[in-house]
């Protein structure tokens, strides 16, 4: 009988020992896990924060680099007009984000915002040119279509600027026109004729007041000048002016230049300024960039009244 309960005492032994083996086993397969996943938080967060010091996780910049811009270089020398300034970057030119541009004419200040996503080769050209001081010092020489001003060009003739010229990016589309039916549609008219057409009357002008643009001499190669306009234009041929941005300060400073009206520019079209309007300087700036205070004449005003400058 003893050695019956020695036995069972014996067994229930051991299965208690094979118990706490167990028990001993799964504890320390808990701990290792354990430790391995401190140990990989610890390595996460170690390589986490080296890519945060190193900028990984930085937001994305605002403005992105235009593969390329074509400049096309023009002689000089065969046109006194052209002014020899180099070539602008053809690449890492910014093709997104906005520019300011600051004009003060005759002592009043015009501000506009230049769109590098619509522009960016355009935008560079007058950054490139506004940073050399090219505008600086020269004058407005045109009312263009009476509806803008026309500056850019040193040499106040329209046939000059910058000796580069490049393709625009922006120019509109024309507006679809409506037809208007002959008044007589009679068998003998021209098998080749078509009806005329215009732009539809409730149609939005294509260019529209504060609209800044640039012009070509010829149209479609683009250089140093530019328009800001004074009213609203539609063009009765097809769009030929690049817009680089929009006037978001000063407007009333234009709109008064073109309320002056115009004289003979002295080949007997009413195209000249009736008041000379000089640039007296003209910054482009990225954002965060200090603008720089533009120089002023002490008498210098475009209010309608005062015209210490007109001719």
């Amino acid at each position: 009988m003893a050695s019956t309960r020695d036995r069972q005492r014996k067994l229930a032994r051991l299965k208690h020992e094979r118990q706490m083996a167990r028990r001993a086993a799964a504890a320390h397969r808990r701990r290792r896990v354990q430790a391995g996943v401190v140990a990989g938080a610890v390595v996460l967060a170690l390589v986490m924060g080296g890519l945060w010091i190193f900028g990984v996780f930085d937001s994305e910049p605002t403005t992105t680099a235009s593969p390329q811009c074509q400049w096309n270089g023009q002689d000089a020398t065969a046109n006194a007009d052209l002014k020899d300034v180099g070539l602008p970057p053809e690449n890492g030119n910014l093709s997104s984000g906005h520019r300011t541009l600051s004009v003060s004419l005759n002592g009043q200040t015009v501000t506009a915002d230049l769109d590098l996503s619509a522009s960016p080769c355009g935008g560079a050209s007058l950054k490139y040119l506004a940073d050399q001081g090219f505008f600086n010092g020269t004058t407005c020489h045109e009312i263009t279509d009476g509806a803008a001003l026309r500056c850019g060009d040193p040499s106040g003739t329209g046939n000059g600027g910058a000796a580069y010229t490049f393709f625009g990016e922006n120019v509109p589309d024309a507006p679809q026109p409506s037809e208007s039916p002959s008044a007589d549609p009679s068998a003998s008219a021209s098998p080749d004729a078509t009806p005329s057409a215009s732009p539809p009357a409730d149609a939005a002008p294509v260019y529209r007041r504060g609209t800044v643009a640039l012009i070509g001499n010829p149209p479609g190669s683009f250089g140093s000048q530019f328009l800001i306009f004074f009213k609203d234009f539609t063009p009765a041929e097809s769009p030929a002016y690049s817009i680089i941005g929009d006037v978001t300060g000063g407007q009333d400073v234009v709109d008064a230049i073109g309320k002056a009206g115009a004289v003979d520019n002295g080949s007997g079209e009413q195209t000249k300024p009736k008041d000379t309007i000089t640039i007296d300087s003209l910054t482009v700036t990225d954002p965060g960039e200090p603008t720089a205070s533009p120089t002023a004449g002490a008498d210098a005003t475009l209010d309608g009244s005062a015209t210490p400058n007109s001719q």
